[in-house]
C-alpha cells in the first residue's frame, strides 16, 4: 500500500467512524499531503508503508524545519504535527506500523492567544444597541427579535456566559426584575456554577418575557424565527451587522462579551478567584490570561499619560 493510498484510508475513517467536519477532513487532507511531498522530494522516490515505519524523529524535525522556512508560525506547525501523529497512529492500529519515530517529539508550542475585550462603552453598545438590527426574514416582529437580542446579549456581558449557556437556558431559568439570588448555569462538562445578576440583565430578561411568544417554563428562553432554540450562528450574525452599523471592531462578537465580562471586574479590582469561578474556568491558569489583557491596557496608559514615555 502506498502513503497516498493509506492517506485516504485514513480520511475515510475519520468521515465514516468519527464523523470529522469536512473543514477538518480538508485541514488534515493539505497537512498530509505536504508531509508526503516532503517525503517524496527527501526520500526520492513516493513513500509506501515500509518508508514511513523506518522514519525517524529527525525526519519529522526536517519537515517542521521546512515549513518554518516557508513561513508557517508555531501554531501551523504544532496543527500539522498533530494531524501526523494521528495519521501514525492509525497505521499502528491498523498495519502494525511501528512510531517509534513518536518517542519523545516535541511540537512548537502555540503561543495561547490574549483575550481580546472590548471597551465598557463597546460592550455596553452590543448589548443595548443590537436591539436595533432585524432579521429580514421576520420583519413582522421586530419588536419581539429587538426584546429577545438586547436580553440575551445583556446577559453575556452582564454574567459572563458562554453564548451556549444563554442559549441552553430555558424560560424557567430566567432571572426576573425584582427577583433575588443568582442564575444557576451548566457549563462545559456538565458543570454547574452560580452567577450573581445585575439589575439591568433583570430588567432586559423582563422585557424579553413579555414579548416572549411561548412562555411555559420548559420552552428555550431564547427562541430563533421558526419557534425552536435560538442557533449561535443567528446571534453571531446579529452581532457581525451590529458592529458595522455601529463602527465597532471586527472582534465584537458574542465570546468577546465574555472576555469583557471578565477583563473589566479584573481592571475594577475584581479577585482572580472569584473570576475563575464565575466564568467556569477549570484551571486558574486560563483565567489569568486575561492579567495580560489589563497589563496591557496599564502599558498603553501609561504611554499616554507618562510625560517621558516618548
Amino acid at each position: 500500500m502506498t502513503a497516498s493510498e493509506a492517506l485516504a484510508d485514513w480520511l475515510a475513517m475519520l468521515a465514516g467512524e468519527r464523523r470529522s467536519s469536512p473543514h477538518t477532513l480538508e485541514a488534515y487532507g493539505a497537512d498530509l499531503a505536504l508531509f508526503l511531498g516532503f517525503l517524496t522530494r527527501h526520500l526520492g522516490e513516493a513513500p509506501d508503508l515500509d518508508a514511513l515505519g523506518a522514519l525517524r524523529p529527525a525526519d519529522l524535525r526536517a519537515f517542521l524545519a521546512q515549513r518554518a522556512a516557508e513561513g508557517d508560525g508555531n501554531a501551523t506547525r504544532a496543527r500539522r504535527l498533530a494531524a501526523l501523529r494521528s495519521f501514525l497512529r492509525h497505521l499502528a492500529r491498523r498495519h502494525g506500523l511501528p512510531v517509534d519515530m513518536l518517542a519523545g517529539l516535541r511540537g512548537p508550542r502555540a503561543p495561547k492567544p490574549v483575550p481580546r475585550a472590548l471597551t465598557v462603552a463597546e460592550a455596553r453598545e452590543v448589548a443595548s444597541g443590537i436591539g436595533a438590527v432585524h432579521d429580514p426574514d421576520r420583519a413582522e416582529q421586530p419588536r419581539m427579535q429587538a426584546a429577545r437580542d438586547v436580553a440575551l446579549f445583556t446577559l453575556l456581558y452582564g454574567c459572563g456566559l458562554r453564548i451556549a449557556e444563554a442559549l441552553a437556558l430555558d424560560v424557567r431559568d430566567a432571572p426576573r426584575p425584582g427577583g433575588e439570588g443568582a442564575l444557576r448555569v451548566v457549563g462545559k462538562g456538565s458543570k454547574q456554577r452560580l452567577v450573581p445578576v445585575l439589575p439591568a440583565v433583570r430588567q432586559a430578561m423582563g422585557a424579553w418575557l413579555t414579548e416572549h411568544p411561548d412562555p411555559q417554563p420548559d420552552s428555550p428562553l431564547f427562541l430563533g424565527a421558526r419557534g425552536g432554540r435560538l442557533d449561535p450562528a443567528v446571534a453571531q450574525r446579529s452581532v457581525r451587522h451590529w458592529r458595522r452599523l455601529a463602527g465597532l471592531p471586527e472582534h465584537a462578537t458574542p465570546h468577546a462579551l465574555r472576555h469583557s465580562f471578565a477583563t473589566h471586574l479584573l481592571g475594577a479590582g475584581g479577585d482572580l478567584r472569584a473570576i475563575q469561578d464565575l466564568l467556569g474556568h477549570a484551571s486558574l491558569s486560563t483565567t489569568q490570561r486575561y492579567t495580560r489583557v489589563e497589563a496591557g491596557a496599564l502599558l498603553e496608559t501609561w504611554r499616554r499619560a507618562h510625560p517621558r514615555a516618548d
